[in-house]
């Protein structure tokens, strides 16, 4: 029983959930931080169907992943990558596609205003999720996190957990005038993500030795007989990333990631007053969808992940009216990511994202499968928060201060 407490929170269904009952209290005028006005969603929906119609006109829209930030400036990196390396067979790219995906989606907290990134091939600089995938990409490809010189093209163990920071400062390019922020919290969740592959044979070194990319071979042979369910992918996730997170909340000495607490939520359990998000974990089922896909395995239900609870998204909702500050001199103040006011707003933002989605897909007269919330995020609710926030703030930056230490925002 106590153990299923703990699990009770480490599954989407959970984040949607405590989302959607902080969307209630709010809608009831409860909640102490943020107003609601759902007539504000309209712009919302407007600013989100001008960022599909721009990107993608033909709505071809693809699943929003870390592939998507690969494929930048119209390059597929990563089919480059594999052609060259040409893998013996489908496990085998799995496994390296995977790597890359965890740990560059590890990497993608927000990298501050001051940060970018040169690209050597094309000569181009990339700024945020963009730079950062870009550089990871790039090191993965040098080989930063292979311990193998024959293979570069994996993440290994005890490499991961080797890495120091002045290779991290190399490989993305940081410098007295090119400051990354959370760099010790982003160098730390790769050295206990190498700590953590260690621990879990059995999701991690079923066909290899110790390495991210290992969770391929079980969800691989989990969708050999059947239709694998996109949560099953972060169910996986979460139970061998579960000891990478730095001072979280734990119950009964399992650590619940990315959860945080709200006076609001009660439950009158062990889950009182928590509240989960697992914002980088559904980063990362959403960008192992593909390199299964390429390898013959059916998904389903993509909509049984949430959307994900970041700065683009939970700005679009603020800087549309959708979200409102009950106090207005709160926009003025750098925020801690444990605060409620910050807690609260990630909260909307996932229940809102499902409102969202609901509202285009009758604008245009399809249904969920057709137009998954996968595809909104990435035509998308990300791209429009991005916009906007540039209209509205000459740098670009979210409507909210959050003090980051690289492993959540």
């Amino acid at each position: 029983m106590q153990a299923s407490q703990a699990l009770s929170l480490l599954n989407a269904k959970a984040v949607r959930e405590r989302a959607h009952m902080l969307l209630e209290l709010g809608l009831q005028g409860e909640l102490e931080h943020f107003a609601i006005d759902l007539s504000h969603l309209a712009e919302a929906a407007r600013r989100t169907l001008a960022a599909i119609d721009d990107s993608y006109p033909d709505r071809q829209i693809p699943f929003h992943a870390r592939w998507r930030h690969f494929e930048t400036g119209g390059i597929d990196r990563w089919a480059m990558l594999a052609g060259a390396r040409r893998f013996s067979d489908v496990q085998g790219m799995g496994r390296a596609a995977c790597d890359l995906a965890i740990v560059s989606a590890l990497m993608d907290a927000a990298a501050g205003e001051q940060w970018s990134y040169r690209e050597a091939i094309t000569g181009e600089t990339y700024k945020y999720s963009e730079g950062l995938a870009i550089g990871t990409l790039s090191m993965f490809s040098a080989g930063f996190f292979s311990d193998d010189p024959l293979d570069p093209l994996r993440a290994d163990a005890i490499t991961l957990f080797r890495l120091d920071e002045d290779e991290l400062i190399e490989g993305l390019q940081v410098t007295d005038e090119n400051q990354l922020i959370g760099l010790k919290g982003r160098l730390g969740l790769l050295n206990s993500l190498g700590q953590a592959t260690t621990l879990r044979p059995d999701l991690f070194s079923q066909k290899e030795e110790p390495r991210p990319g290992g969770l391929f071979d079980v969800l691989y042979e989990e969708g050999q007989n059947a239709p694998l369910p996109a949560e099953r992918i972060l169910e996986v996730v979460l139970d061998g990333l579960g000891p990478i997170w730095p001072n979280r909340e734990e119950i009964d000495g399992v650590i619940m990631g990315d959860t945080w607490r709200h006076s609001k939520v009660i439950t009158k359990d062990k889950t009182d007053n928590l509240v989960p998000f697992h914002k980088l974990p559904q980063w990362i089922a959403y960008s192992l969808v593909e390199p299964l896909s390429w390898a013959g395995i059916e998904l389903e239900n993509i909509d049984g992940l949430t959307g994900l609870a970041g700065n683009r998204n939970g700005g679009l909702f603020i800087d549309t009216g959708v979200l409102r500050l009950k106090d207005p001199l709160q926009a003025h103040t750098r925020h801690e990511v444990s605060s409620e006011l910050i807690v609260e707003w990630r909260a909307l933002t996932i229940a809102l994202l499902d409102k969202l989605a609901e509202w285009i897909r009758t604008d245009l007269e399809v249904t969920s499968d057709q137009l998954p919330l996968a595809c909104v995020l990435e035509g998308g609710s990300w791209a429009a928060g991005r916009q906007i926030a540039l209209e509205k703030r000459p740098d670009g930056s979210p409507p909210l201060m959050i003090i980051s230490d690289g492993t959540v925002f």
